[in-house]
């Protein structure tokens, strides 16, 4: 007879998880090794528990099995983006970007320039996408006139989430839109009130932050010409190298599924790479599924020049292969997320918040609550909106507001939240494609960071201000 499980026993796998995460970061860095025994021992407790309320393994495995299945398509993005980078490194698309941007970015506004440009890219609808692309090359003209790659890669993080949170073409906006049954548009002018007060900090944030850098200007200016010359001799100046980026804009603007557009990208970029730079064919495949590396330019023979530790840095990166610690990550977690699947302590938990909500203030809190807790669990947002957006929809109704207060509370958790939780999906494929662990980028992702604040002090003050919450 399976037994109801206890709220201290539902709670206890994250307990537990984040225990070890706090223990083990005093003994080793927080990368792929700590995250990956962290979430086993957090999903062997959870597993003892589903085991002890009467569930079996083949319960969990099958949850697991189901829940990796749910995820496919963002796990094929992964992969296509880990192609795409080592592709546009063959190609010299990004190489380039980093070429142009080191002549025309100052160094004291290299953050907010990062915020800027990530949060325009995003707009057509992909936090993914914009940081897979232009924040790549966005943190090699950091690391190449040597501002704070934390700084910049947290700026990167938040213009990515911007417009993945106010973007009509992004798939969690609509998809927290139609889990809360409120409208689109509605739901989008709804979010001002929270994200563009975030928008407002992180600027003034990264604009105080640039100005108060500390950077020997004349050194900066040998290495930077240095490394000039570098790409110079590696690859041909040209606007072709800017083909595939073309192709991703077009398929993200015209709606094309993703995974294909990356494909598609990567394909033209092998053309430009053997066509333009005359790059063998056989480092085309191996750009795509081992990563680039600079010697594959044929400018540094055995025995001639070697390139400086920076174009090195620089250009060895990408390929298939380099999303496969990302995988065992997500699987680790899925583990986790399915045992507390079948015992029953997810269900215990979003429950439990949503029984103790009480006033507006509370409303919101146990959303936000309910969405952090959940797509910690899960990395998948389509998911999280669906599930939540089913309990609270009453709660909201009877409170007598409006489904855009839902749909926002989503988005300020669910959405932008993800991305600061270094076993989530979205953490994970931003700290490897940035190069900037989660733990030390994540101060710096302020937009992020600020969104459910500016929501619960919203919440807080609506009953004497009568602004911020829309009643139905």
């Amino acid at each position: 007879m399976r037994k109801s499980i206890s709220l201290i026993e539902a709670a206890l796998p994250l307990i537990a998880m984040l225990v070890c995460l706090v223990v083990g970061g005093f003994f080793m860095p927080i990368g792929t090794e700590l995250l990956v025994s962290v979430m086993l021992v957090a999903a062997a407790v959870s597993g003892l528990i589903a085991i002890r309320h009467g569930h079996s393994w083949e319960d969990i495995q099958r949850s697991t099995g189901d829940k990796l299945a749910a995820v496919f398509p963002v796990i094929l993005i992964l992969l296509s983006i880990g192609m795409l980078i080592g592709c546009w490194m063959f190609s010299g698309t990004i190489p380039m970007l980093v070429y142009y941007g080191i002549q025309l970015v100052d160094p004291q506004f290299m953050i907010v320039t990062a915020f800027l440009v990530t949060a325009t890219m995003s707009l057509t609808g992909s936090s993914w996408a914009a940081a897979g692309t232009i924040g790549v090359a966005l943190m090699g003209v950091a690391a190449a006139i040597d501002a704070p790659l934390a700084a910049t890669a947290g700026a990167v993080v938040s213009g990515a989430y911007f417009g993945d949170k106010l973007s009509p073409l992004s798939d969690s906006t609509n998809i927290c839109a139609i889990g809360a049954n409120a409208n689109l548009y509605d739901h989008i002018r709804n979010m001002v009130y929270t994200a563009l007060p975030s928008f407002v900090v992180a600027l003034i944030v990264y604009f105080v932050a640039g100005t108060l850098s500390d950077m020997d200007v004349q050194s900066l200016s040998l290495d930077n010409n240095s490394l000039l010359r570098e790409l110079e001799s590696a690859y041909e100046v040209s606007w072709w190298v800017f083909l595939p980026a073309l192709v991703v804009l077009w398929g993200t603007f015209a709606r094309k599924q993703a995974a294909l557009v990356m494909a598609a990208s990567s394909v033209v970029a092998m053309a430009v790479g053997i066509g333009l730079h005359k790059f063998g064919a056989n480092n085309a495949i191996l750009s795509a599924i081992s990563g680039f590396d600079v010697n594959m330019t044929g400018q540094f023979a055995a025995g001639g020049s070697v390139p400086s530790d920076m174009l090195t840095s620089l250009l060895n990166r990408g390929g298939v292969n380099s999303m496969s610690s990302t995988l065992i990550i997500i699987i680790a977690a899925f583990l986790l997320a399915a045992g507390m699947d079948v015992s029953g302590a997810l269900e215990k938990l979003l429950r439990t918040m949503l029984s103790r909500a009480r006033t507006a203030f509370g409303l919101v809190s146990a959303t936000l609550a309910s969405g952090a807790t959940m797509i910690a669990l899960t990395s998948h947002g389509g998911v999280t909106a669906l599930i939540v957006g089913g309990l609270f929809q009453d709660a909201y109704r009877e409170h007598g507001l409006a489904p855009e207060n839902l749909s926002r509370s989503m988005e300020d958790s669910v959405t932008i939240l993800e991305p600061l939780m270094p076993w989530t999906v979205s953490a994970i494929f931003m700290a490897s494609t940035l190069g900037v662990p989660t733990v030390e980028y994540m101060p710096w992702a302020v937009f992020c960071m600020t969104g459910w604040m500016f929501s619960l002090l919203l919440a807080a003050t609506f009953p004497r201000t009568g602004f911020g919450l829309k009643r139905l």
